[in-house]
């Protein structure tokens, strides 16, 4: 009987530690919002007030980030094939809070950017060097994760010499490996319920007009990725 026993036991450990091993772990690095609302479907990017908004301390772009975390880790994070490490696990670690972003060639510095707290405004497409320093920073991980969400100006329509504009979000949830190899980037959007008018062909840029556009396209956004996320990310944990 004693010999049974071990030899299940042996066998339990056989079943089982697969399993344990299997389990990926992945860091978050990165959870911000970019405030420069982009108006490149309007033919106006080069609009000098494009800056307005992000330099108004009213444009707070902060409950809106802090509702999208609370439903990304609350509901998306288990949507995945592989473990988040704790967030503070990121954000208390030395050389994550000492580590210095490039940023985009425009110009654009940290300013420009609302983060949730503890974490840094990091992009890959701003230069490798913020993707190999997560990946170095993070090695104890089996990939990097980096989270952000956007918002752009879009057309909506005219009746007469009156037209309307709608804003657009996105999110990009983007993957790498410990290779640095892209393993998968999610880019999904949302157009907005609410609509802004535009006098003359440029869009009222005031917070109070812009801000409630955003937050509804953020809730579609968010409705549109409680239906869609489970099947995007279906296929990403062999990938991994």
């Amino acid at each position: 009987m004693k010999n049974f026993k071990t030899v299940l036991f042996v066998l339990l450990l056989a079943v089982l530690a697969p399993a344990t091993a299997q389990t990926k772990k992945v860091a978050v690095v990165t959870f911000y919002a970019d405030k420069r609302v982009g108006m490149s479907d309007l033919g106006l990017e080069g609009l000098a007030d494009i800056t307005s908004l992000q330099d108004n301390p009213n444009f707070n772009l902060q409950p809106l980030l802090d509702e999208y975390h609370t439903r990304f880790f609350g509901t998306y994070a288990k949507e995945f094939p592989f473990e988040l490490l704790p967030e503070a696990t990121v954000t208390e670690n030395e050389s994550y809070k000492n580590f210095k972003a490039q940023f985009p060639t425009d110009g654009s510095n940290e300013s420009r950017f609302t983060t949730f707290a503890g974490y840094k405004a990091i992009n890959s497409n701003w230069g490798k060097e913020n993707e190999k320093e997560m990946i170095r920073i993070f090695s104890e991980a089996d990939g990097v994760l980096f989270v952000y969400i956007n918002f752009d100006f879009v057309k909506g329509f005219g009746i007469g010499g009156t037209s309307t504009v709608k804003i657009k979000a996105y999110t990009n949830i983007v993957l790498y490996n410990k290779k640095g190899e892209k393993v998968f980037t999610i880019n999904e959007n949302a157009q907005s319920k609410k609509t802004g008018v535009m006098v003359g062909g440029v869009p009222v840029i005031k917070p109070e007009k812009v801000l409630p556009m955003c937050q509804s396209a953020l809730d579609e956004l968010m409705k549109d990725l409680d239906k869609r996320l489970p099947k995007i990310i279906s296929k990403t944990a062999k990938k991994l």
